[in-house]
């Protein structure tokens, strides 16, 4: 009866291993798929192989699955062995068919088949352990039919295997009882399986990749091939009693020689076509250098945070409470803060003093309150710390009451930068999240038309001297370049010889200041040759020439600015700001007015990606100040739009720091009043 039971039991283990090769043979065909390269380029005069010969060798993976008790007529064991495992050498001569041409082909290994292993312990009825050994091997016979399926030298095939017995035997031992070592040891049996099939009819699936050994002129060609297989115990009974059968996995090599032939191609003349472009140069007839500007600017209600630090970064403008007193609103270029420069320098001013703005307003307006919800990556609880610093800065140092002002803890902001699923450019993404935003719905501290926690604080109006104004701006245009060209590039030469250098490009519209043109010059001839590389490695030249006159606008002219901040990869514009540019920025341009917008990205993304997302977010812009013009029936403000992608020599700040990149994810409207 146990027999019996221990043979069920076998029967029911049959598919246990069967998952394992399973496993292994599609772990082994994805890792093919892999590593597959691009297909080596066919040599014009030498046509690859269709006829391949070689040899294959390997390991098969042998897992035995049923039962066997009954070895032979003079051998039945004391307990029947279930399942077992082993490794056998896999060694066999191939001839592969494929044309070079089609996906197609056939193959053929015949050769020595190892399929020896080992079966598990079992006990007899005197409680010793028992082993079963054996030593099956085949002269194996293996047609199959060979796939391509991209054309590449990843390949699967599948096909019968004609298998022939070479080998039969198999050694059992029992051991002795522990309980009782003095027992005499009794003899290994040595011997050869009855019953055995003589031939087996089974299948195969498998896949393999070659790897190319010669180089496309060699006329003799070699080839590796890794392959993987699988062989299901369908049809591999090695008995014709009892229940044992195999399951294989076989992993191994073929190397392949063939012959490639030569063919005559009929050489062809072609002729180079040089694609058409049209170059043209645009300078404004006076270039301004600078200009006084009453900037209204937007004021973004985060603060941001160093990693790993709680306290308020030292670039924020920290005052003392003696300092508090003397601090106004309007006048924060005394309060100057630390670590900045170059363009950063002009308007971060403002943002840097944004905690004594918000301490400022309150003090003016006890009823306001305000939330400050800090987020953090390390946790809740480190946000919330964050946020208890800016408390604690705004009750000690501008003395505002602690129940006006409550923190909050949370992992993620609710307008995040880093999206879920995103890889690329983590840091940077993670430093613009790891900030506390200020949140209130007292009407004294927020924009124009704003409410709710989401609501933009109060801009700052501020006169400031801008630098190099976007009409100073040459521009340099190459129609058809996106299509034509791989890059260009140009060189623009004075009149005293000396040739200044810019590019390469890829879009067709490039700008620059005319000032990094000119220098120091008053005015200037330049002659410009611009030289562009085809797709196809040629060389097109094309010349412009221009004048160009430096002009410095006078101290009582004054420009207006207003800028629209957008969340990160958002074209459309910030909800809030529809009615304040309807019904703040339009109203304030002048009759005859020329209004320049221009947008703008951080360096987060790729360049020509943020060139059209600055594009469209001035056209969204544009849009909602024209139409606003329109319904009150004005028809005379002339437009110019510009979209300046992540251009570091052209955006409003430096990237360095996470409120910098924030505020160049903006688009920036310049008024100039008619001359």
């Amino acid at each position: 009866m146990k027999a019996k039971t221990n043979i069920k039991k076998g029967l029911r283990m049959a598919w246990s291993p069967f998952s394992l090769p399973i496993k292994g043979f599609i772990l082994g065909a994805f890792i093919l798929t892999g590593i597959q390269g691009a297909v080596q380029a066919q040599s014009d005069s030498i046509v690859k192989p269709s006829w391949w010969f070689g040899v294959a060798g390997g390991a098969n993976v042998n897992f035995y699955n049923g039962s066997t008790q009954q070895l032979n007529s003079d051998l039945t064991t004391l307990s029947a062995f279930h399942a077992g495992n082993g490794v056998g050498l896999y060694l066999a001569p191939l001839v592969e068919f494929h044309r070079p041409d089609s996906r197609w082909g056939i193959m053929m290994q015949a050769g020595y088949d190892s399929r020896q292993g080992k079966f598990d312990q079992e006990k007899t009825p005197c409680n010793c352990p028992a082993d079963l050994s054996t030593k099956l091997s085949y002269i194996t016979v293996e047609p199959s039919l060979r796939f391509t399926p991209f054309k590449s030298n990843f390949y699967i095939y599948a096909g019968p295997r004609l298998a022939f017995n070479l080998n039969k035997s198999f050694t059992y031992k029992q051991g002795v009882d522990p309980a009782n070592p003095n027992q005499a040891a009794t003899p290994d049996v040595k011997g050869d399986f009855s019953k055995i099939n003589r031939t087996l009819i089974s299948m195969q699936v498998g896949a393999g990749y070659d790897i190319n050994l010669s180089s496309e002129s060699n006329q003799s060609k070699y080839v590796l091939s890794p392959f993987v297989s699988f062989h299901p115990y369908f049809g591999q009974d090695p008995r014709s009693i009892e229940t044992l059968n195999l399951t294989t996995l076989r992993l191994g090599v073929a190397l392949k020689f063939g012959q490639g032939h030569k063919v005559s191609v009929a050489k062809k003349e072609v002729l180079a076509v040089v694609p058409q472009v049209q170059f043209s140069v645009y300078a404004p007839s006076n270039i301004p250098t600078e200009r006084r500007v009453r900037e209204i600017f937007p004021l973004r209600n985060y603060v941001f945070f160093d990693n790993r630090s709680t306290d308020i970064p030292h670039r924020y403008v920290l005052l003392t409470k003696d300092q508090v007193k003397d601090f106004k609103e309007d006048q924060l270029e005394v309060v100057m803060p630390k670590k900045l420069s170059g363009r950063s320098d002009r308007q971060m001013i403002v943002y840097y003093n944004i905690l004594n703005i918000v301490g400022d307003r309150m003090g003016k307006n006890p009823s306001a309150t305000i939330t400050l919800n800090g987020s953090s990556m390390e946790g809740a609880a480190d946000g919330k710390a964050m946020a208890e610093s800016i408390k604690k800065y705004l009750v000690v140092v501008f003395g505002i009451t602690p129940s006006r002002i409550v923190t909050e803890g949370q992992v993620k902001p609710n307008v995040p930068s880093e999206q879920l699923g995103g890889k690329k450019e983590l840091k940077l993404l993670r430093e613009g999240d790891r900030r506390v935003s200020i949140e209130s719905s007292s009407p004294a501290l927020l924009m124009e038309f704003q409410s709710g926690p989401g609501a933009f604080l109060k801009p700052v109006a501020i006169t400031a001297v801008q630098k190099a104004p976007v009409d100073s701006y040459v521009s340099f245009t190459v129609e058809g370049a996106e299509i034509a060209l791989k890059s260009w590039s140009l060189e623009i030469k004075d009149d005293a010889g000396v040739i200044q250098k810019f590019g390469p490009y890829t879009q067709e519209i490039v700008k620059m200041p005319g000032k990094s043109i000119l220098g120091n010059r008053p005015e200037g001839n330049f002659k410009v040759t611009m030289i562009g590389k085809t797709k196809s490695g040629l060389t097109v030249r094309k010349e412009a020439f221009v004048h160009m006159v430096l002009w410095t606008a006078p101290k009582d002219e004054q420009g207006i600015r207003y800028s629209v901040i957008f969340e990160i990869n958002k074209s459309d514009a910030i909800a809030i700001y529809d009615k304040y540019l309807t019904e703040v920025v339009t109203p304030s341009i002048p009759v005859g007015a020329t209004v320049i917008i221009h947008g703008h990205t951080d360096i987060i993304g790729e360049e020509d990606y943020n060139q059209k997302l600055s594009q469209a977010r001035a056209n969204e812009v544009k849009s909602t100040i024209e139409n606003a013009l329109t319904k009150v029936g004005r028809k005379d403000v002339k437009f110019e739009v510009y979209g300046l992608g992540e251009d570091e020599n052209l955006s409003p700040f430096e990237n360095k720091y996470p409120e910098e990149r924030f505020y160049n994810r903006a688009v920036i409207i310049d008024i100039i009043i008619k001359k």
